[in-house]
């Protein structure tokens, strides 16, 4: 049981804090739900207190975690499956998880095969998705500098566009 107050993370939505609890009836059906604040996106979400377990939400990692998530992103270790369709599958089943170290792989993974040989459609969706379930986790740890957070996000998804200005430059 989470309380007012409490910052979690939504698998596949992100991190937000529970504002309140309310009991509503929807459909001739009570029930109570947190309501949950969004930050990214600057949404409101309401979630029935009897489905927390199965959508899989938990609390937002902490400081120590960090580390650990910043070591996947940086790895330059290219893990991927050839095949369009697995590779779409396997990452989104990493993204549907909530696990914070899944997701930092997906957005490694596609960070890397963009740099490299670039995306599908669908898959530059995906990422931009799994960058923003990303960062709001991180912007909810406990005792973090948000603007080094920040920093250092944007300088992670923006490396590419550094290498692309200079591979242009020298061709």
């Amino acid at each position: 049981m989470f309380n007012i107050g409490d910052k979690v993370v939504y698998p596949m939505h992100g991190a937000g804090v529970i504002e309140s609890i309310e009991e509503k009836e929807i459909l001739g059906d009570r029930k109570k739900y947190y309501v949950m604040n969004m930050p990214v996106g600057d949404i409101k979400v309401m979630i029935p207190l009897d489905n927390v377990e199965r959508i899989g939400l938990r609390d937002v990692i902490g400081k120590g975690a960090l580390e650990e998530v910043f070591e996947i992103l940086e790895n330059m270790e290219e893990i991927t499956n050839p095949n369009w369709n697995r590779r779409y599958r396997a990452n989104m089943d990493k993204i549907k998880s909530g696990n914070i170290f899944k997701v930092a792989e997906v957005v490694r993974t596609l960070l890397l095969r963009e740099r490299r040989k670039g995306l599908s459609s669908g898959e530059r969706k995906m990422l931009e998705s799994a960058k923003q379930i990303l960062m709001s986790e991180l912007l909810m740890v406990k005792g973090i500098d948000r603007n080094e957070i920040v920093s250092y996000l944007e300088r992670l998804f923006n490396h590419q566009n550094d290498e692309d200005s200079a591979d242009g430059e020298t061709n």
